[in-house]
């Protein structure tokens, strides 16, 4: 299994040597391309771990969620777990990292754990993909793709909070 990328790499540079095609001038080409991609994901991603990070870094994050308090309490969200259900549309990794609070303060088979791993392991970052994708396509009107996004994942997270 260690052996598979290096046979890749080897079997396309002899495909493309078979093909007469110049292989160190279609990998520059390729790693210019993709450099002019990555600076166009760049604002968009930054912009979107900024907002992460100051959204837990400032408090903002805790009183939301004792604003939210009774209304997560009467849809039957643990209150440990309303931070990664909150954070997982904006980032994966702050999502986690609730997660593996919830388990450390309430306990590995506790309902707010496993439902923090399931909302993190079975639904996608809204935002933070959005971004990544759409500023990599430099696509400015993302019409519904968001919302629709959203929706998705309000259904999958009240999913989880029935069945878990």
């Amino acid at each position: 299994m260690s052996a598979l990328l290096p046979l890749l790499l080897v079997g396309a540079a002899l495909l493309a040597l078979r093909a007469r095609c110049d292989v160190y001038a279609a990998f520059v080409a390729g790693a210019e391309e993709s450099l002019r991609t990555l600076a166009g994901m760049l604002p968009p991603l930054a912009a979107i771990l900024t907002m992460t990070a100051l959204l837990q870094e400032s408090g903002a994050l805790p009183a939301l969620l004792s604003r939210l308090s009774p209304a997560l309490g009467a849809l039957g969200i643990p209150e440990a777990a309303a931070p990664a259900l909150l954070l997982r549309p904006l980032s994966g990794s702050a999502a986690l990292a609730q997660a593996r609070e919830a388990i450390a303060r309430c306990g590995v088979d506790s309902r707010a754990a496993r439902l923090s791993c399931v909302v993190c392991g079975a639904s996608e970052t809204v935002f933070f993909t959005g971004s990544l994708y759409f500023g990599a396509a430099r696509v400015r009107d993302t019409r519904y793709a968001i919302p629709a996004a959203l929706i998705g994942y309000a259904a999958g997270a009240a999913a989880a909070v029935l069945l878990v």
